[in-house]
């Protein structure tokens, strides 16, 4: 397998990166000067419990949406797919799990490349071709492959921690601060900080997600060697998911950062959507072609 870098695409990995790390060093030295033992208490607690969550991310995530483990015997193909796949990828085959649902979409979760599962919904298995499949799984791989799940996991975790702050800090903190700024003075200040730590983190967390998608869509094309099926499969999802009615799996919404095509919630959603355009994707999908075709 040919995993080609682009060193441009890493390089605004790595600046998001660094940017995401300062700005949770200056929360972290603020939160420690000005507030005392609740709040970092109430911190603490909140981190064992992500870390548990973390951890079991796998069956938490099937859980929640409704998806099925499912066995060799039920789906043959959809498990050759993954299996050659993987072996392409260089990776353990994950588990496969099927969500029974018209909307066609698919995602990868799990703690790392061992404990990992790819899941599809039966809309998409109906929707697209076998190779347009096989972009779709191998962009799910990539993902496991890039240990994104984990990348988003703590890139996401001192943000939860100081959304967390804005709305239970004066419960937990108020009036008890020993920090500089004591009494109420130091609480107010941890939340305001809290509040611009959580908005700043917020539009790096969404720029780093849409880059990690690039990254698997230039793996896949990697494990395949066929970036155009992909590009097909994407301008199928996309134009499918218009269709698909506001009360079915839209309201998983917040588990857009997994899916391969996010559910559009509004004009907001889509100012801050996890995911680049659909049409850019398929833009360097093409480039990507015309760069195999070259060689």
């Amino acid at each position: 397998m040919n995993w080609q870098a682009d060193w441009g695409l890493r390089f605004r990995m790595f600046v998001t990166m660094f940017l995401l790390f300062a700005l949770y060093i200056v929360f972290a030295g603020v939160i420690t000067a000005y507030v005392g033992g609740g709040l970092l208490l109430f911190g603490l607690m909140f981190g064992g419990f992500s870390l548990v969550q973390y951890y079991f991310s796998d069956t938490l995530t099937l859980r929640s949406m409704g998806a099925k483990t499912v066995s060799a015997d039920e789906y043959p193909q959809l498990h050759a797919s993954i299996e050659r796949l993987s072996q392409q990828a260089d990776l353990p085959k994950p588990k496969v799990a099927v969500v029974d649902s018209k909307v066609p979409n698919a995602f990868a979760t799990g703690r790392n490349q061992k404990n990992a599962a790819v899941c599809v919904t039966s809309g998409l298995m109906n929707s697209l071709e076998q190779d347009e499949l096989d972009g779709v799984l191998a962009h799910e791989l990539a993902h496991v492959k890039n240990r994104d799940m984990m990348v988003m996991t703590i890139a996401s975790f001192l943000s939860t921690i100081a959304f967390m702050m804005v709305r239970w800090g004066a419960f937990f903190g108020g009036g008890h601060g020993r920090g500089r700024g004591g009494g109420g003075g130091g609480i107010v200040v941890a939340i305001l900080v809290s509040l611009v730590v959580w908005i700043i983190s917020y539009l790096l967390i969404r720029a780093l997600s849409r880059y990690r998608e690039y990254a698997a869509d230039r793996g896949a094309a990697a494990i395949t060697g066929n970036p155009s099926a992909l590009a097909s499969a994407l301008l199928k999802i996309s134009g499918e998911m218009d269709k698909v009615p506001k009360d079915d799996l839209r309201e998983e919404a917040e588990m857009n950062a997994f899916f391969i095509i996010p559910i559009k919630s509004g004009i907001v959603g889509r100012l801050f959507s996890t995911h680049p355009p659909t049409e850019r994707r398929v833009e360097q999908l093409r480039d990507l072609e015309r760069e195999m075709q070259s060689f």
